[in-house]
């Protein structure tokens, strides 16, 4: 027997100090009950954990998200194709909510929606139109759409449209308008406007007719070849974006629209390397739209965010959002910006983390630190950190700096409520002020209240 004291010590950290102190040596483990010790949550853990109701119904969704194909087809107009969209109807990003209550970035642009629309001629008219409830709002998920940050969609907007080749459900997106003064940040000054028509009469036509001579993009080959190349594929879309050009210029060039047209169009995008943050995140959607709906799975299939609530949605959750007041991120701010300048976490941007993706694959971006802080070993153990709170990884999309292994993928709703382990998300963050834009990028989490709440719904309807 050895001499030496040699403790692992699970709970309070002062237990561990005083077998130090007597001269032994002592491992903490970072343990906490579940849900925080609340028993009610307990109980209902210990219902739906190793029930074979629960665990076949979560092997089917997420077999049908990994046999998912997300293939990006063309470009149309927002109130032509998006599953029933009111012509006088706005989206916007994460769960529900009253216009009056929604933060500054998206008033700003459900203001300047409305007059790219034409419906007002000045601001004071649009939020009168508002007030009268001739205009409406609605969440992008609601639509078989996503869009960043305020994620606002109106009518005439150009959509990307991305079909599921397997399972035929379509999802939909904004185009990317690029950094600075743009409406997903709340700005609805003149310029953003006109750059917004330049968006639906010159850069879409052209994408279009690239999308329509390629025959489509097939989508996940190409996010996996950009994990391959230094993206995370939300935050980081510099090698995507750049193979998305690849393939659509030649078309473009053949498709006999005008030289200039195209070479604008192709200027615009190879400035932006947010560009293909968007497309990434429609064919998310379509990974996990194709996975929801399956009683009683506790598969996670949407976590989004309005700036005033953060939301998920659950695989046998029906249409319900489960929510919890939305974080304000504490990370990396812009010279002359601070956490109090910060509106709260923002945008449907997280379907990628939900696929597995952005935050779950940040192994794959070292370059990704700069931006969202820590470093390039932070950025290996976060992915790492999600393994046990998922169902599986998706081998389609490997990390090399993790042996080529699949992101971790499939979140589990159990897992997240039995470890205390809550899903991470880097994102980048708004100014709490319409117009002003990004004022810097962190790593946030979501809120455990979401998790639980999910968990007693499923508990409650597992006999139902």
């Amino acid at each position: 027997m050895s001499d030496t004291l040699n403790v692992i010590n699970i709970g309070l950290s002062s237990f561990a100090d005083a077998v130090a102190g007597a001269g032994g040596t002592a491992v903490n483990v970072n343990w906490r009950p579940p849900a925080d010790g609340n028993v009610t949550i307990g109980k209902a853990l210990s219902s739906l954990v190793h029930n074979q109701s629960v665990d076949q119904a979560n092997q089917i969704a997420f077999d049908k998200y990994l046999n998912a194909q997300p293939v990006l087809e063309g470009i149309g107009r927002a109130g032509d194709v998006l599953p029933n969209m009111g012509e006088r109807c706005i989206l916007h990003s994460g769960p529900p909510i009253d216009w009056q209550n929604v933060c500054g970035p998206v008033h700003g642009a459900i203001i300047g929606a409305i007059l790219y629309e034409g419906w007002a001629s000045d601001k004071n008219s649009a939020e009168n139109l508002l007030k009268s409830g001739e205009v409406t709002i609605d969440p992008c998920h609601h639509h078989a759409a996503v869009g960043p940050m305020a994620g606002i969609t109106s009518p005439s907007m150009p959509v990307w449209m991305v079909t599921n080749a397997i399972g035929g459900n379509k999802t939909f997106t904004n185009l990317n308008e690029g950094l600075g003064k743009v409406l997903r940040f709340g700005a609805n000054s003149f310029d953003v406007l006109e750059r917004l028509k330049w968006m639906q009469t010159i850069l879409a036509p052209v994408l279009n007719e690239a999308l329509a001579r390629s025959g489509g993009v097939e989508l996940k080959p190409l996010m996996a070849k950009a994990l391959y190349m230094g993206d995370e594929i939300h935050n980081r879309n510099a090698a995507a974006t750049g193979l998305l050009l690849k393939q659509l210029v030649p078309h473009a060039l053949r498709s006999g629209l005008p030289n200039d047209d195209i070479a604008d169009a192709i200027e615009f995008i190879a400035g932006n390397d947010h560009f293909f943050l968007n497309v990434s995140m429609a064919a998310c959607k379509a990974m996990l739209d194709v996975a929801h709906g399956v009683p009683h799975s506790s598969m996670v299939t949407a976590m989004a965010r309005n700036g005033v609530e953060f939301g998920i949605r659950v695989s046998g959750g029906g249409d319900t959002w489960f929510t919890a007041p939305a974080p304000v991120v504490d990370g990396l701010y812009f010279p002359g910006y601070s956490i109090t300048d910060a509106a709260p976490d923002l945008g449907d941007s997280a379907i990628t983390e939900t696929a597995g993706i952005g935050g779950f694959a940040m192994a794959a971006s070292p370059a990704i630190v700069q931006f969202v802080g820590g470093t390039p070993s932070d950025a290996i153990a976060r992915s790492k950190e999600m393994v046990p709170i998922t169902l599986g990884r998706n081998n389609a999309l490997t990390i090399p700096a993790l042996n080529f292994s699949g992101t971790a993928a499939g979140i589990d709703v159990r897992k997240v409520v039995d470890t205390g382990i809550l899903p991470l998300i880097n994102t980048g963050i708004a100014h709490k002020d319409a117009g002003v834009g990004q004022i810097g990028a962190g790593i946030t989490r979501a809120p455990l209240a979401c998790f639980t709440q999910a968990l007693e719904y499923l508990q409650e309807n597992l006999n139902a």
